[in-house]
């Protein structure tokens, strides 16, 4: 079975006492302040408070989860979704189109862990229009594209820890712009719990059933979930007030014994494993046929011709962890003027490359494909 996520038990977690995500950082972005937190919208709420006055608005990629808007309608801000490109890029002409005298922020997603295409072109506006980039980078935390870390490309920016490691929570607020780091005050959800929670002993219990029911305890996940796919079904709000609390003291244990580089050589072998495999399917477009120096993928996308089709092949060779991303917010789905992020959303399949995962099941995977 290949899984969604790793395993707190998988033995890829470090047990050499390795650098750590704090070393991995400073080497990566010695200029730049940061801190931890249980959740990156929470992250990122914090981050803004001391810039921005209620009444303004946050320009963001319609291609987008519908809970990362919710930190802006916290502080008061209005957010406004700007169109996307078929490279994830975005469309500059719809974006300066949304931008008034009271924009006071653009925000950028890395996604999958590449840098969006445009981010030269989107720094040069909004130092044009003199309003803050926001770098949401929430899908790679340790991917590093031409000697910088992404997360610090703007202003202000975030990651997301449980997106890379066993964990139940976690993220990094970054703080590149000197405005940024002066006015930062922390909430008391910032920073990380001082003991172990029964939280963490509930994820620990979960991650074992997962391990030990395997495809029994995704069949079982398949059956109580109600209708995730549909963005009417989705509550945003619910979901980012559910994220309010300081990072888990299990998180903030595996954050200090990962081996940042370790994990990301065994992600990109798994990424390059899923590019041979499925190099001859004529049904499927791979997003990114390079997988440059520095980059740590999140997840291995592909753009799907029946995507409903691929799913089910996929989960016959025990592929349980693939799924269609992302669950557009409903306001936005199917929306005029978003037909790119809602074609998206119904065609791109990820399948995962975590550091869990052994590059030989994912050739088994590949030959079963094949049959």
């Amino acid at each position: 079975m290949i899984s969604a996520t790793p395993s707190v038990f998988d033995a890829s977690l470090s047990r050499s006492g390795g650098a750590g995500i704090d070393a991995f950082v400073d080497r990566h972005a010695p200029n730049v302040d940061y801190t931890y937190y249980g959740a990156g919208k929470v992250a990122l709420r914090d981050g803004l408070d001391g810039l921005v006055e209620p009444g303004e608005n946050v320009l963001v990629p319609a291609y987008l989860s519908p809970a990362v808007v919710e930190p802006f309608c916290d502080l008061g801000l209005e957010p406004r979704f700007y169109a996307i490109e078929e490279t994830l890029a975005p469309d500059f002409a719809d974006l300066e189109s949304r931008i008034d005298d009271d924009t006071v922020a653009v925000m950028s997603v890395n996604y999958f862990g590449f840098p969006q295409p445009g981010l030269e072109r989107l720094a040069s506006l909004t130092n044009e229009y003199d309003c803050y980039h926001i770098d949401d980078n929430a899908h790679g935390p340790i991917s590093v594209a031409d000697g910088t870390l992404l997360g610090t490309h703007g202003d202000l920016g975030f990651t997301t820890l449980r997106k890379l490691l066993p964990v139940p929570d976690g993220a990094i607020l970054y703080r590149v712009a000197d405005e940024a780091k002066a006015t930062f005050s922390p909430s008391p959800l910032a920073g990380s719990a001082d003991r172990i929670a029964a939280t963490d002993c509930r994820f620990v219990t979960t991650s074992a059933a997962e391990t030990a029911l395997g495809p029994l305890y995704q069949s079982i996940e398949s059956m109580l979930d109600d209708g995730a796919d549909d963005p009417s079904s989705v509550d945003p709000g619910a979901r980012y007030e559910a994220t309010k609390a300081p990072m888990s003291k299990l998180t903030a244990m595996v954050t200090d014994a990962a081996d940042p580089d370790t994990i990301r050589a065994a992600r990109r072998e798994n990424y390059r494993t899923w590019q041979q495999v499925l190099a001859d399917r004529e049904d499927i477009t791979m997003f990114y046929e390079r997988l440059p120096e520095g980059i740590s993928p999140y997840e291995f996308p592909v753009r799907a011709r029946d995507s409903d089709a691929f799913l089910a092949a996929l989960h016959d060779c025990g592929v349980v962890g693939a799924h269609t991303w992302p669950i557009l917010r409903e306001s936005v789905f199917e929306a005029d003027g978003y037909d790119t992020a809602t074609r998206l959303s119904q065609e791109v399949v990820t399948l995962p490359v975590h550091q869990g995962i052994e590059p030989t099941a994912i050739e088994t995977a590949g030959k079963r494909l094949q049959q």
